[in-house]
């Protein structure tokens, strides 16, 4: 295996000083599965106040020295350097109580999640895989190292962390680590929510989202409680082909791998069950499912810690999941006031993917109607044209001097936008001014 040229250096200056050095986890895993690594991770025997003196002229972080980690910076990049460690019990189910440097990588390495995740490769390029992970990596399947059912007592996080490994690599998750996750995921319970949000946005983003999504039904649900009455759920509508979880899986895989799009779409009809009416032919409607879904789903985002940005736009999303768009340009401008550009763009997608999910409607109608709206938004865009107030070719001082004050400048620049958007004023000064006729 080849490191780059850095990583040896510091490598070669650990074992220059007596130490011995490896890269170790995603940087090897990722590199023999022909990926470029986001950063590359180093594990020594040297302890933490002997990793200070052997990087003594270089430009050091010490943040993490006391739980064994110096990052060192070379050519401005980060690389953590960790001394070999093993793990005391875990009475939380997330953080070992304590830990335990050693001068052997062995111990290291069995402590680790997967069998993908440990193995290390020395300065000479061997690699050292005690665990089969190659042969795992082979074979695309994700394997505890050791006893799966110790490994998540240790960290219930590690049950999430299966699933994100085998939707990003879309690899199988070994029988008897399955079994673990199926037994154990309630101690996820004892996660914090920020935990959970990046492992599930990590699940839903790969390339495995839908299958992980059907043959974990249970996991995800355990999460995201309101999503349950989903499963086998029957739509009972002719617009709609499969249960309400299969149109939501369909739906989530539809969408661009973007965890604003994928969590939209994961929760974007949680409120159809209880909305349901049915008519006299047994059809059953929806009305209204959209505000519900948003209302059931902010406590979820507020659980899992989402930042509120990504939040508010999930939450807008899944209430425009079913708006009318149309490529008119009335009708563009209004939808523009309403989402601006950036969601506007975004809910072309997540109709598409709502679209084809149905598994009524052509696949190749949904993409082509997507391009259509985008193209006209395009084109409406280059007109630089006048869809907010700050648009406006007036403000509020232009309104003072009317004669216009407190709430009815609000209302009067309202009403002036409306006008432009409809086509029935220019955003002039003059023809906006004419327009007030001395109202006030």
């Amino acid at each position: 295996m080849n490191l780059p040229e850095n990583v040896k250096r510091l490598m070669r200056q650990l074992r220059e000083s007596g130490y011995t050095a490896y890269a170790v986890g995603g940087c090897v895993r990722d590199t023999l599965l022909g990926r470029a690594p986001k950063d590359w991770d180093l594990c020594t025997s040297a302890q933490p106040e002997e990793m200070k003196r052997v990087f003594a002229g270089e430009r050091v972080l010490e943040t993490g020295l006391k739980h064994g980690t110096l990052t060192v910076l070379v050519d401005h990049e980060p690389y953590e350097i960790t001394t070999y460690r093993v793990d005391g019990p875990y009475t939380d189910h997330r953080h070992p109580d304590s830990v335990s440097f050693v001068d052997r990588i062995d111990g290291d390495l069995a402590r680790r999640d997967f069998t993908i995740n440990a193995m290390a490769c020395g300065e000479d390029g061997e690699v050292l895989d005690l665990f089969d992970g190659q042969r795992d990596l082979a074979a695309g399947t994700i394997r505890c190292v050791g006893n799966p059912e110790k490994r998540f007592e240790e960290d219930a996080l590690r049950m999430m962390r299966a699933l994100r490994f085998a939707s990003r690599y879309d690899f199988a998750i070994e029988a008897e680590t399955d079994r673990a996750i199926r037994k154990m995921f309630p101690t996820l319970e004892k996660v914090a929510g920020e935990r959970l949000r990046v492992e599930l946005l990590g699940m839903l983003q790969g390339v495995g989202a839908g299958r992980m999504l059907r043959a974990y039904p249970e996991v995800i649900t355990f999460l995201i409680p309101c999503l349950k009455e989903e499963i086998g759920y029957d739509q009972a509508n002719p617009h709609h082909l499969y249960t309400l979880w299969e149109h939501t899986v369909r739906a989530v895989e539809e969408a661009p791998a973007d965890p604003v799009l994928r969590m939209t779409m994961l929760m974007h009809d949680c409120g159809k069950p209880a909305s349901r009416v049915t008519d006299e032919k047994g059809i059953g409607h929806y009305p209204g499912h959209q505000t519900v879904s948003a209302r059931l789903t902010e406590p979820i985002l507020e659980k899992l810690h989402f930042d509120r940005g990504s939040a508010d736009r999930i939450l807008k999303l899944i209430e425009g999941h079913d708006i009318p768009l149309s490529p008119e340009r009335k009708i563009m401008l209004r939808r523009l006031n309403q989402f601006g550009e950036e969601d506007l763009r975004a809910l072309f997608l997540v109709h598409r993917a709502d679209r084809i999910a149905t598994g009524t409607r052509s696949p190749e109608h949904a993409r082509e109607r997507a391009r259509e709206l985008t193209e006209a938004l395009d084109a409406l865009l280059a007109e630089k044209p006048c869809f907010t107030v700050k648009d406006l070719a007036v403000n509020g001082h232009d309104l003072m001097e009317q004669g216009y004050r407190g709430p009815n400048i609000g209302r009067a620049l309202t009403g002036l936008l409306d006008a432009v958007m409809d086509g029935q004023t220019e955003n002039t000064r003059e023809a906006l001014l004419a327009r007030l006729d001395g109202k006030k």
